[in-house]
């Protein structure tokens, strides 16, 4: 029991716990047919192998969103970095832009990270600098950034033939696809960063109280701009597996919306939007539980218009039923129901 109790005290463990439920709710309205997968010359298909692929970056974005709602700020300019991204490497590629280096995907592929980058110091600069509000600092980017993708395509959507380039997002390794590799990567690093270094203890006191870390000797300004600058690199990697998996830039659309479901990844894996306490593996079971509840929606065969409201209504259950509090009241009725029984 001791066991247990210390078991369901990990942020990690309840997000995981209704992953494998979703998982398992899926086997059975799909008859099993869910789990089968099949080697195609040598590569694995599945609707598992499939959600993993196509939620690598939402996992890649909650990574990078975790970090900076553990300061207690936010980043809704990643769709739009997203976008700048596979606006920059398609434009290389095609050779629209910067044709000296012959449409290298190696170029592309650093110059589209290093945007990500600059997108990403340019948020911390406002937020930890000018001390602007993280929503509000962010939100510029939100609306500037697909316009300044719009003026990098000259307003047309790019598309590249480059197999080199196709391989970020539909290449494979050991039979898995490319994209479960870059996500694997990226959270290591992450959790070896922030657990075998002091930066996650820092990154935790600045969420808790930033004035006090800051009389403590902690860099609070420095964080943010680490944090959010990691954020748009990791956005602009994201980018890159979305615009290599159609082939071409779509400013428009590439990456619309995709920051709310970031953040509400990183809420149903547990960490507080006030930040403080956070928890990367919790997060990546929060993307995946995102994108399960999207297969599930398709396998129960309900009407696309009314999709998001029933994944709405399916997050609130999951956040409810995450809430300490919200437990306790249920286990209180469930005594009081007894009680009244037992008399």
């Amino acid at each position: 029991m001791k066991k247990w109790s210390k078991l369901t005290k990990y942020q990690a463990f309840w997000p995981f716990v209704i992953l494998l439920a979703i998982i398992v709710f899926n086997g059975i309205i799909t008859g099993g047919s869910f789990f089968q997968m099949k080697i195609v010359d040598g590569h694995l298909y599945g609707r598992v192998i499939d959600i993993i692929r196509n939620g690598s970056k939402l996992m890649i974005l909650a990574a990078g969103m975790t970090m900076v709602l553990a300061t207690g700020g936010t980043d809704i300019s990643v769709g739009s970095v997203m976008a700048i991204s596979g606006a920059v490497a398609c434009s290389i590629i095609s050779g629209s832009l910067f044709p000296a280096v012959g449409g290298s995907v190696a170029v592309a592929i650093c110059a589209a990270v290093a945007a990500g980058v600059l997108c990403g110091l340019w948020n911390g600069f406002l937020v930890a600098k000018i001390k602007i509000q993280p929503i509000v600092a962010t939100m510029i980017l939100m609306v500037a950034g697909r316009g300044i993708a719009q003026l990098i395509t000259s307003g047309k959507i790019i598309t590249v033939n480059s197999g080199a380039y196709y391989f970020i997002n539909g290449g494979y390794i050991l039979g898995l696809p490319f994209p479960v590799f870059i996500v694997l990567f990226v959270v290591i690093i992450l959790i070896l960063f922030t657990k075998k270094t002091a930066f996650g203890l820092f990154l935790e006191s600045t969420g808790c109280n930033s004035l006090a870390s800051k009389f403590a000797g902690i860099h609070v300004d420095k964080i943010k701009l680490l944090v959010y600058t990691c954020c748009g690199t990791l956005a602009a990697v994201a980018g890159l597996i979305e615009s290599a998996g159609i082939k071409g830039a779509d400013c428009n659309n590439a990456g619309l919306m995709i920051e709310m479901d970031a953040i509400l990844a990183v809420a149903i894996g547990g960490t507080s939007l006030n930040g403080g306490r956070f928890s990367i593996p919790a997060s990546i079971a929060g993307a995946l539980i995102i994108q399960s509840i999207t297969t599930t929606v398709y396998a129960l065969g309900i009407a696309p218009e009314i999709t998001q409201v029933v994944k709405a209504v399916l997050v609130v259950i999951i956040c409810l039923f995450q809430s300490k509090e919200f437990r306790e009241q249920i286990e209180n009725l469930l005594h009081k129901g007894k009680a009244v029984q037992g008399a």
